[in-house]
């Protein structure tokens, strides 16, 4: 109030009487400093002392009255723009005033948007600070800053401050903040937008899950085995480990998800536990353990038996037993042989039986004879049937077999070593 007092006082009696007003620089821009000089040329050293008062459009700036004749302003702003004037006084003499003096404080448009990241490269773990830093290479003034998300730009918060960079933070990532970002910043004379940012959450894998898939309910030897791995959660690529008992198997990656898998063709020592580990590089995850037990075909334990009794006669019994063996083995070979023979077996469209009944002596099989087929001429083809006894049981019958097929190998290769040579025993066999 007192300085607009003074200044309505001293208006009718102010004249300019040789004061000038000096602006350096004269064509300011924001945010750039101002001196204002208050000169009178006519003024000598041995003049009395003046005090000095800046004025811009009717208002007093900086201390008002002082022996100064300059005005230093640190920041000119837009807002700053106005007429400009000086006044001077003795307290003998009347106040002295300069011309009016107009100045116009030019702001630089925003340019360069750009939008950076802390962390940087866009990459933050779950859980962790990111903060988007949206920045202008040049631009005076307020400048408005604002953030958006994804494609359809979601205003995400607005600042307005007089600074070339501003920040908008996220306290804690979260997996759906996995998304691109942009910045927009004007200052009155357009929006500019920055490029676009890709954020990418990192996430540790979560406890993996196994399962162990086999062809049938109850699994045997011979199966394949698949074993597939799968973490719920987690960043990708997610590297699978598989191990029987805590020892690897083998490794498979799962590049875009889904899990992974990994075969096994199972033999009598695949029985045991199972497990899988998960690892992404942010941390490694163990499943569960999961027990398989499966069966092994008779037929495989029965083989084993076979050989260990035949290895062990052959051990105990000597070399009369091995003959005897032979010619057991014979004996029920050029019976099979006989049976397997298709020119002992011609197919015959209208057979005709003739059987022919022996007598038996007391105390010996009753061979039974059948005429099963004349093919031509006067030839005719007979079976011969020997009654079994009953008690001989199928599963008896099926091992004594195997046990012949076995005697016969055993037996070739005892006969290897006595030098009977391969002829002889093909021509026996």
């Amino acid at each position: 109030m007192l300085p607009r007092l003074l200044l309505l006082i001293c208006a009718p009696l102010c004249e300019p009487a040789g004061l000038l007003l000096i602006v350096s620089p004269s064509h300011p821009t924001e945010g750039s400093p101002v001196t204002l000089t208050c000169k009178m040329p006519s003024l000598r050293s041995s003049d009395a002392q003046f005090q000095f008062c800046f004025f811009r459009d009717a208002r007093a700036l900086g201390p008002g009255w002082s022996s100064s004749p300059k005005l230093q302003i640190a920041n000119m702003w837009k807002e700053d723009s106005g007429s400009y004037w000086c006044e001077a006084q003795t307290i003998a003499s009347k106040v002295l005033r300069s011309w009016r003096s107009q100045i116009n404080v030019h702001r630089v448009p925003v340019a360069d948007v750009s939008l950076e990241t802390q962390p940087p490269g866009g990459q933050v773990m779950e859980g962790d600070r990111l903060v988007l830093i949206c920045s202008v290479a040049m631009g005076t003034g307020n400048i408005t800053f604002l953030w958006y998300k994804g494609a359809i730009g979601l205003n995400l918060q607005t600042k307005t401050q007089r600074s070339l960079t501003a920040e908008y933070e996220i306290p804690a990532a979260r997996e759906n903040d996995a998304e691109q970002y942009y910045c927009v910043a004007e200052n009155g004379y357009g929006p500019r937008p920055s490029g676009l940012v890709s954020i990418t959450v990192r996430i540790p894998v979560s406890r993996p899950i196994l399962m162990l898939k086999a062809p049938r309910a109850q699994a045997v030897v011979g199966d394949v085995l698949k074993l597939h791995c799968e973490a719920l959660r987690g960043s990708h690529p997610i590297l699978y480990w598989f191990y029987h008992e805590d020892v690897i198997l083998g490794s498979s990656s799962a590049p875009s998800g889904g899990g992974a898998s990994f075969n096994i063709s199972l033999t009598a020592e695949h029985s045991g536990n199972y497990s899988c580990e998960a690892n992404n590089g942010l941390g490694a995850q163990r499943s569960e353990e999961v027990t398989l037990n499966f069966t092994v075909p008779t037929g495989a334990r029965s083989n084993h038996l076979t050989s260990g009794v035949i290895e062990g006669l052959l051990g105990t019994l000597g070399p009369a037993t091995v003959a005897l063996l032979f010619c057991y083995g014979l004996k029920r070979k050029i019976g099979r042989r006989s049976t397997r023979d298709p020119l002992r077996s011609l197919p015959s469209p209208v057979p005709q039986e003739f059987p022919y009944l022996n007598s038996p002596t007391p105390g010996q099989l009753q061979p039974t004879y059948e005429n099963v087929n004349v093919v031509s001429g006067h030839d005719v083809y007979s079976l011969v049937y020997y009654n079994q006894p009953e008690q001989e049981s199928a599963a008896a019958e099926t091992l004594g077999t195997h046990m012949e097929d076995q005697v016969s190998l055993d037996i070739y290769s005892r006969l290897r070593k006595a030098n009977i040579t391969d002829v002889d025993y093909e021509e026996a066999m």
